[in-house]
């Protein structure tokens, strides 16, 4: 049953269909419901329920499973659109999924925020003047890791990559940022998304003569490799991980073990501010465990989201976009953000790195903050991704 909130009385007639709808469009059953899925769209129920109507209107809160398939997750967005009248679709994270709705979402004149999806043609070639790339990409979550690495002399990398538009994107800019340090590329594999068994792949990786295996995959792939990784004894033996994109839900799976010491770039934890904890105690109480960092930003995404309704006046998509890029995105895992014009979000990173087992006090005590990046810093410049509306 979808979440609604009401107010007394009609909505305004500044609100199309009298409800403003917003559809939480996710993996809810594979590789990354642990991560994004229901969490998600928990974490958007919570805000609009804090928000309240909006223009004397209420608020409702959907989700459906797009299940990483490209035509189902469009087709689940077009009749969104064209029936149910969603205004804003948001979560999608799947790159290829995300993508191709974005397409749809310019069509229609609705408003996307990608949330999980990585891939930077978001805000490159696959700009849209309705779509805002809300919490991180490919080319942040590979620059920490990849130019810390290299600075400690791990120069050699092999990178597994998962074989779809997000994999894609995560292994180019990658290969990139790596060789722009200084780094080489001794060989890279793609795989299937959802692969069980990574052992030959592996041990291609370990006769390359790597000092760091770059995974270019999430949620349970990323799980899977670096599992094997330890099984296979490459970890013992020196190899060095690199997870270029990674959640603390990834972590908690894989366990302190096998994953101490890891790197990643990550948006959001739950142990870093009074404001992190009181949220994550909040999401807790619902959901049983704290949010990963794409859970907790969608409550970001809906909040800023509806304060653009509100300033705006109406839920008409022009105004409502031209207002969140307009306003700063203050919130309890964000200070001082803003969307650019390719539609890029611009928020602080943080490079986090596993605890050992030894330091960690608790069920989810799994990291700490290893550099704090500002987000000027972390995301790839705004003339260099090639989004006509950058100029």
């Amino acid at each position: 049953m979808p979440a609604l909130w009401t107010s007394r009385g009609a909505a305004a007639q500044a609100v199309s269909d009298g409800v403003v709808k917003i559809g939480v469009l996710d993996d809810m059953s594979s590789v990354f419901a642990d991560q994004q899925g229901m969490g998600d769209y928990v974490a958007a129920r919570m805000a609009a329920e804090d928000f309240g109507p909006v223009l004397g209107a209420p608020v409702e809160v959907i989700q459906a499973d797009l299940q990483n398939k490209t035509d189902i997750g469009l087709s689940i967005a077009r009749r969104w659109i064209d029936i149910e009248k969603v205004d804003m679709i948001l979560g999608l994270g799947n790159s290829a999924v995300a993508l191709a709705v974005q397409d749809l979402c310019r069509e229609k004149g609705r408003i996307d925020m990608p949330v999980g999806a990585g891939t930077t043609d978001l805000t490159g070639k696959g700009c849209s003047p309705y779509g805002v790339h809300w919490t991180y990409d490919t080319y942040s979550g590979a620059k920490g890791p990849v130019q810390t690495l290299v600075g400690q002399g791990l120069k050699k990398w092999f990178f597994i990559t998962t074989d779809y538009a997000f994999g894609h994107s995560l292994e180019a800019n990658a290969s990139a940022i790596l060789k722009a340090s200084g780094g080489e590329i001794a060989g890279a594999v793609r795989t299937p998304l959802g692969e069980p068994d990574y052992s030959s792949h592996l041990l291609r990786a370990s006769t390359s003569g790597a000092q760091v295996l770059g995974i270019c995959a999430g949620g349970n792939d990323l799980v899977n490799i670096v599992k094997q990784m330890g099984e296979f004894g490459l970890l013992k033996g020196g190899m060095q991980a690199a997870a270029l994109n990674c959640s603390m839900m990834n972590i908690k799976s894989i366990g302190l073990e096998n994953a101490q010491g890891l790197i990643y770039t990550e948006a959001y934890y739950w142990d870093q501010t009074d404001e992190t904890r009181a949220f994550a105690e909040r999401f807790r109480k619902i959901h049983g465990r704290p949010p990963s960092a794409y859970q907790a930003s969608c409550w970001g995404a809906v909040t800023h989201y509806l304060k653009a309704v509100q300033a705006a006046g109406t839920d008409a998509a022009a105004p409502v976009i031209a207002k969140m890029r307009e306003m700063p995105i203050n919130d309890f895992m964000t200070k001082g953000g803003y969307i650019r014009k390719d539609g890029r979000t611009i928020r602080d990173m943080y490079l986090m790195r596993v605890k050992t087992p030894s330091a960690s006090k608790g069920e989810w005590d799994l990291l700490e903050v290893a550099q704090h990046i500002k987000g000027e810093d972390a995301f790839r410049p705004l003339g260099e991704g090639g989004c006509p509306l950058a100029g």
